[in-house]
């Protein structure tokens, strides 16, 4: 009987589950940014039809400079007097500011 070579490589042993394991969760994790960004890609991309141009913003309209003013129908009377209605919703806000410490109108003490 003969003797192995003393240069012949040990056999492989078995790959280890664990590095597949992590080597197959992080491919995975790849592929699901990967897709991720081209879904965000391909639904930025779709138009909202919502939105629609705005002609009078384009860059190569004229813009209004100091001396020009609204048209008439878009000015303020300045000699109106407000209703008591409007009177009201431009009253400044009153009580205590809310906090953490206690509900808004309670008293600590």
């Amino acid at each position: 009987m003969t003797k192995p070579h003393p240069h012949t490589p040990a056999p492989s042993p078995k790959p280890n589950t664990k590095t597949l394991g992590i080597n197959a969760l992080s491919i995975g994790a790849a592929a699901i940014g990967l897709g991720g960004a081209l879904l965000a890609v391909f639904l930025r991309s779709k138009a909202n039809p919502a939105e629609h141009a705005a002609p009078d913003l384009a860059l190569d309209k004229p813009r209004p400079g100091a001396t020009d003013r609204a048209p008439d129908a878009f000015r303020p009377d300045p000699t109106a007097v407000p209703t008591k209605a409007e009177r009201e919703s431009l009253r400044p806000a009153t009580g205590p500011a809310p906090s953490f410490a206690a509900d808004r109108g309670s008293t600590l003490g």
